[in-house]
């Protein structure tokens, strides 16, 4: 895996011009919407300022004191919530329109980086393992595995690593939109290597896609 920076896209999200022999099966971006809830966790962030509203102006309220100085409290932590939760969207924006996937039948290359564009280039024959979580929005994150001796750097990679794993990171594709066709394309290119037969990789993906829809419908 080589992790670097680059100045010119011969071909959109992909470092340079593809090789013989190599081609390109799938391109995408997360959605951002997706991305800053779960990735970037807006949606908590926004509850978290409301529960404190209300708790001001709950416990004003009980202790029948006087609503003015709550309202003015009420209002800058409206305030902060907003621009907060707004920041958080934005910098969602930002990722996901920096952001490119690309697969091809050799290679993951996962183009990232908002201030410092960097790109992280997977060999196929190095994936173990897939792990597909899908969501009720319609989006679904691909996890990979990668063998013990190859490791990427969590903080340099996020948000396209697998959340909290972190003794060993696996590289993510978040918020993509049709997931399951994305994880069987996938699988297939990683059987078509060798390392992992297509029905193994196919049949992890869709067993933990699986799991992935019963815990987003149930949170």
């Amino acid at each position: 895996m080589s992790l670097g920076e680059y100045d010119y896209e011969p071909i959109r999200g992909l470092p340079g011009s593809l090789p013989a022999g190599e081609t390109l099966l799938w391109q995408g971006s997360p959605a951002w919407r997706p991305l800053a809830r779960r990735a970037l966790h807006a949606r908590a962030v926004a509850t978290y300022f409301a529960l404190l509203i209300l708790w001001e102006l709950g416990r004003t309220l009980y202790a029948r004191a006087p609503l003015a100085p709550a309202l003015r409290i009420a209002e800058i932590l409206l305030a902060l919530g907003t621009v907060t939760v707004g920041l958080l969207c934005l910098l969602a924006w930002a990722s996901a329109r920096a952001t490119v996937y690309s697969l091809t039948n050799r290679r993951l290359v996962i183009r990232h980086g908002i201030a410092l564009p960097m790109s992280l280039n997977i060999p196929l024959r190095l994936i173990d393992r897939m792990a597909l979580s899908r969501h009720a929005d319609g989006s679904g994150d691909i996890a990979l595995g990668l063998p013990r001796g190859e490791r990427i750097g969590y903080l340099l990679n996020w948000p396209h690593v697998r959340p909290w794993h972190l003794a060993q990171p696996q590289p993510t594709l978040r918020a993509i939109a049709d997931a399951s066709r994305v994880a069987a394309l996938m699988g297939r290119a990683v059987g078509s290597t060798g390392a992992v037969p297509p029905e193994t990789a196919r049949s992890a993906a869709q067993t933990a896609g699986t799991a992935g829809t019963a815990a987003s419908h149930a949170a």
